[in-house]
């Protein structure tokens, strides 16, 4: 892993550690703050619930977003807000509602399996900007606004992971 990798890797460690010592719930999800490294985070979805219920700070979305491929356009768009709506996010450093932290998780999720599959953010990008024949002919990208289609995207990248190709 490369040392841009590894940096925004800790920079999430310490987002996702701030919002679990700060929540309440954190025992009784089973959590020990010794436990928690965003390599598990995406296997942990007791911690993901806890994220999401907690709220996703601006900090967390901020590391979030700079490890994705998506513009602040498709950000806005994914979490049904307008543009301006999430610049007041970034000015006031507010944290998201539940809805739309469940919805940020839900894209860092494609994403780190996006860029897995595909090895960097720039591939995994064109991807989601291609439109695929296993998809109908639908671009990934306009998939990614409801969990159902989130669940269609990451099932068509294990099917790439795993070599089956329509």
């Amino acid at each position: 892993m490369n040392v841009v990798a590894n940096d925004i890797e800790t920079d999430l460690d310490r987002e996702v550690l701030k919002i679990v010592k700060k929540a309440s719930a954190a025992s009784k999800f089973g959590l020990r703050e010794k436990e928690i490294r965003v390599t598990d985070f995406f296997s942990d979805k007791m911690l993901m619930i806890l994220v999401i219920r907690e709220g996703v700070t601006y900090s967390l979305f901020n590391r979030i977003q700079h490890f994705t491929p998506f513009t602040d356009d498709n950000w806005a768009d994914f979490l049904d807000i307008s543009l301006k709506s999430l610049q007041r996010y970034r000015q006031t450093r507010k944290t998201f509602k539940s809805i739309q932290s469940e919805k940020i998780i839900e894209i860092a999720e494609v994403s780190k399996a996006g860029i897995e599959v595909f090895g960097d953010a720039q591939k995994f990008s064109n991807w989601l900007d291609t439109p695929c024949f296993s998809l109908g002919g639908i671009k990934p990208i306009d998939l990614l606004k409801d969990s159902y289609g989130k669940d269609i995207v990451l099932g068509e990248l294990t099917r790439i992971n795993h070599g089956i190709l329509a």
